[in-house]
């Protein structure tokens, strides 16, 4: 398990349908290592922090083996690392290997993947088309968010060691699929529900989800 890339970028005004908006989606890969703070790394920024950034979305990580998908989906785009707006790009795991509460130490940096990404607009800016939004979710190919544990250096190349495995063993694409209702999964949606390392949203709509089935 390996970085290919740490990419970072500050909010930017841009127009969109017209309208201005302000986004942080746009980052760019650099060569010099850098600091991961409680927040995000150095240089990086999010535009609207109602929903983006905060401390169980300090780091955005997407997996390289995804591009080649993308590329297929979407020949006319270039890709390059960061263009999802993730500030690591990996290479060595994927979404239904890696467990809500995994710890990995990257550098002198200590990490916990907290949750699946949801996309929204920003990324249709992104990309310059509305499309990608709905593409992106029902790919399942939705990358993950660090928790940061312990501020560090990391930069390209570094190595993403384990540190601990959680053992509730509820995987990041458990959480999609549960979200998606793919899955009619009462024991794994109630362990989902009492996750510690997840977000309060998450198992808000979770506990959501199991009162309405009881409901019925």
């Amino acid at each position: 398990m390996k970085l290919v890339s740490v990419n970072v970028g500050l909010p930017r005004e841009v127009t969109w349908k017209g309208k201005p908006a302000r986004t942080g989606i746009f980052k760019e890969p650099i060569n010099s290592r850098v600091m991961v703070r409680e927040l995000n790394l150095e240089g990086d920024g999010q535009a609207d922090l109602t929903v983006h950034g905060g401390l169980d979305k300090a780091v955005y990580v997407y997996p390289f083996e995804h591009y080649d998908y993308w590329r297929d989906e979407l020949p006319d785009t270039e890709f390059t690392p960061g263009i999802f707006g993730e500030n690591f790009t990996v290479t060595g795991f994927k979404e239904e290997e890696i467990n809500i509460g995994d710890r990995f130490k990257i550098g002198s940096a200590e990490l916990m993947v907290t949750q699946p990404r949801l996309p929204c607009y920003k990324l249709g800016i992104r990309f310059g088309r509305s499309d990608i939004v709905k593409r992106f979710l029902a790919s399942r190919r939705s990358g993950f968010y660090f928790r940061v544990l312990q501020e560090g250096e990391v930069g390209a190349g570094d190595t993403l060691e384990f540190i601990s495995r959680d053992d509730n063993n509820v995987t990041v694409a458990n959480i999609i699929q549960l979200y998606m209702r793919e899955q009619n999964n009462p024991e794994l949606l109630h362990r989902a529900a009492q996750l510690e390392a997840l977000p309060a949203s998450w198992r808000d709509y979770f506990q959501e989800q199991i009162r309405r089935s009881d409901v019925r």
